[in-house]
């Protein structure tokens, strides 16, 4: 059984937990450990049936992309054509898995030989944990240990993985490298000493709370974010929702929520202005032809986690509905795949499912967008009619979009967030489901 690969562009993954154990019999498609990478933690099944003979790979261990984690002994038919007894083909079988399944462990210096390997060890006086792949890019870019005691990890109980170590040597190649119009780096932020009384909780971060903390404070460090802000007249959407939502229910099993109706606005306005649809690498600007909305939605936990709608602007309200809820609750059971977590192009975020009118968004990097939408409130305003101006209570909701501003000035950002506004107030009433 070998580590499978989990997404296009995992490359490796954290053991966090066996759920079975050595001797254990196991069915084909059951899952057997659970392992984490950078984007989820998923389940792993076996991929045949027999019995879990040996574990190859420890809780904790980071293992790369089709190298062995377990060997699993395959139970041999009973009752041969030549008559064999159970046992031997059974012991036929586990020989010929030993032979062709071989753990190659990665190569770790010995320190006692490479001097200039003495301060690298796998594992520290603090107690961390290095893997051998961190180490080994540590050594090549003259990093020593108290400089990688600082480096922040994304992994399991807080470990350096190879993605840290990487994205560590580009930003310390970065600061390194002076400009005309250089700026002096802000220092790293110090940690902030907090006393703790007597009746106060300590309440440890789960891994994925870590991890979002993390993506926060880059992205915040990354890109210097603006907001811009207006406000939309979704009567009209309101009106025609609580006049289909109970047909489409009967018609198509699933509850029809203002998310997918937002970000079909979304995708029209992406369509009209491509330059909100691009990444940022470096100095270079990634312009994306396929429009990939990431949807942020709530667990239970009160963790965060944002799925992707792929090619959404092929998807009518129908195909958006379906997809909205599908995401949603795989995310809320925990069942999304690396691959529904990746690639997006553009974030949506509901905070009026909250309760809140208005957010100011962080950015998923590298993307340069990302709209909040407000809690749908009646309010009293001004409407023109054939006889004169009169005010009436609609159906109001505010939308606020942060941007990056290296790539993304005022006046793109501004005019991309209204012109959703406009899809919004222009909404086809007459529509049907």
């Amino acid at each position: 059984m070998i580590m499978p690969k989990m997404g296009e562009s995992i490359m490796e993954g954290t053991i966090l937990s066996w759920l079975k154990k050595e001797g254990d019999h196991i069915e084909q498609d059951e899952s057997v450990l659970e392992v984490a990478t950078d984007k989820v933690d998923t389940e792993v099944p076996a991929t045949h049936a027999g019995v879990l003979k040996q574990i190859l790979a420890k809780e904790g261990e980071v293992v790369a992309v089709g190298k062995p984690i377990a060997i699993i002994a395959i139970e041999a038919a009973k009752g041969g054509q030549n008559g064999e007894n159970e046992t031997g083909p059974q012991k036929e079988t586990e020989s010929q898995i030993e032979k062709n399944v071989t753990t190659e462990p990665i190569p770790v210096k010995d320190t006692t030989k490479d001097p200039k390997a003495d301060s690298l060890q796998r594992k520290t006086a603090s107690g961390r944990f290095y893997s051998p792949l961190v180490l080994n890019i540590s050594r090549k870019e003259g990093i020593t240990m108290e400089e990688l005691e600082q480096v922040a990890g994304s992994g399991n109980e807080n470990r350096v993985t190879k993605k840290d170590i990487l994205q560590y040597v580009k930003d310390r190649k970065t600061k390194a490298q002076p400009t005309q119009a250089s700026v002096a780096p802000s220092p790293e932020p110090t940690r902030v000493s907090v006393s703790v009384n007597a009746e106060d909780e300590i309440i440890e971060m789960d891994r994925m709370r870590k991890m979002i903390a993390q993506r926060m404070v880059d992205s915040k460090r990354i890109s210097p974010h603006v907001t811009s802000f207006v406000e939309a007249d979704v009567t009209t959407i309101v009106q025609w929702r609580n006049r289909v939502k109970n047909i489409f229910k009967e018609k198509e099993g699933d509850s029809l929520t203002f998310t997918p109706i937002f970000i079909e606005a979304v995708v029209k306005a992406l369509k009209d202005y491509p330059m909100m649809n691009i990444s940022v690498d470096g100095d270079k600007i990634i312009k994306r032809k396929s429009i990939n909305i990431g949807m942020a939605v709530a667990l239970p936990t009160g963790n965060l986690i944002v799925p992707v709608i792929r090619n959404a602007d092929q998807l009518n309200i129908v195909g958006l509905t379906k997809k909205v809820n599908e995401l949603a609750r795989k995310g809320r059971d925990n069942k999304l795949s690396a691959d529904e977590l990746s690639g997006g192009t553009f974030t949506v975020s509901n905070v009026g499912s909250f309760g809140n009118v208005m957010g100011t968004p962080i950015l998923m990097q590298p993307q340069v967008g990302i709209i909040a939408f407000g809690a749908v409130v009646k309010k009293p305003a001004v409407i023109e009619t054939p006889t004169g101006d009169a005010i009436a209570i609609r159906h109001k909701m505010f939308l606020s979009h942060s941007y990056d501003h290296r790539v993304v000035d005022g006046s793109l950002g501004g005019m991309f967030v209204r012109r959703v506004a406009d899809y919004l107030e222009r909404f086809d009433h007459k529509q049907e489901i």
